[in-house]
């Protein structure tokens, strides 16, 4: 079988599909790459079918030896990307030779990455979803050097591309955010900050949620809230007052009050730390 040789797998590279919604019921976390879109992206151009498994490659790149000639793409992140010595474009097909070492290397702007290869990465589904959860410990281990990943079998070309569109990455991000099931533990102060004021994008932040830093969000209840479900894109308010926003691998259930809930977090893909964020209403 064909296989990926991982020589360095820098910060965070963790295998990614289009993650577990279906399970939901069961309180298993959705997980799946960041920026879908992007994923199924470089998925169309190498010929695979959009759900297929890539890997979602987080700020310092990595490194790859691809053991049959094949084709991959890049998608996400401005990076630079080389086959051997040859210099390759993000956003297209790239025809990698038998032995070749592919390296992507560290985001100049935005912060991951989507990579598919021509079949798939095949590791072994996990209820339904080949994706790492970072949180949950499911499906395969955030990857480690020297780690193979099997790749599985053709199905389709490589998309012909004439034009490479560059992804944006704004610095400041303003996201549509809903008043959530625990507004009415806030005060008023509290929703004047949260749609009034800026905030920044901390480096603790990761695949489980968004941390952000900025004017605390004090509360009008201050008793203790039984565990409750949590939702992709809620706005979870710890006892420190800062923000949170779920992302992909977040948990099932929470303690601390959800003040709203964020319609779209795909642009929290490419937010790195220090990155500005500002709330609104969906009246706008």
């Amino acid at each position: 079988m064909s296989e990926i040789e991982v020589l360095t797998a820098g910060a965070l590279t963790t295998v990614q599909d289009l993650g577990r919604p279906g399970w939901a019921h069961l309180g298993v976390p959705r997980s799946g790459a960041l920026d879908p879109e992007a994923l199924r992206l470089a998925n169309r151009l190498v010929g695979n079918p959009e759900p297929a498994a890539g890997l979602e490659i987080t700020m310092t790149g990595c490194a790859l030896r691809l053991t049959r000639a094949t084709t991959v793409a890049v998608v996400g992140a401005e990076v630079d990307v080389r086959v051997g010595e040859r210099p390759g474009d993000t956003g297209r097909p790239l025809a990698v030779p038998a032995g070749a070492v592919l390296r992507i290397g560290p985001a100049r702007r935005g912060l991951r990455c989507w990579l598919a290869v021509a079949g798939g990465i095949a590791v072994d589904p996990v209820l339904g979803s080949r994706a790492t959860d970072t949180l949950a410990g499911l499906g395969p281990a955030p990857l480690r050097d020297g780690d193979r990943l099997p790749v599985g079998v053709l199905v389709g070309p490589p998309a012909p591309v004439d034009v490479t569109v560059p992804m944006a990455h704004p610095q400041e991000l303003h996201l549509t955010a809903r008043l959530g099931p625990r507004y009415d533990w806030f005060d008023a102060v509290a929703l004047d900050r949260l749609y009034g004021t800026a905030y920044t994008v901390s480096p603790l932040s990761n695949r489980v949620g968004a941390r952000l830093t900025g004017a605390p969000l004090p509360r009008a209840v201050l008793g203790e809230l039984p565990s409750e479900g949590v939702v992709l894109g809620a706005v979870q308010v710890p006892a420190d007052g800062q923000p949170l926003i779920f992302l992909a691998d977040h948990p099932t259930t929470g303690g601390y009050p959800v003040i709203a809930v964020v319609d779209d977090v795909t642009p929290l893909a490419q937010a790195r730390p220090g990155t500005t964020v500002r709330f609104h209403g969906p009246q706008r």
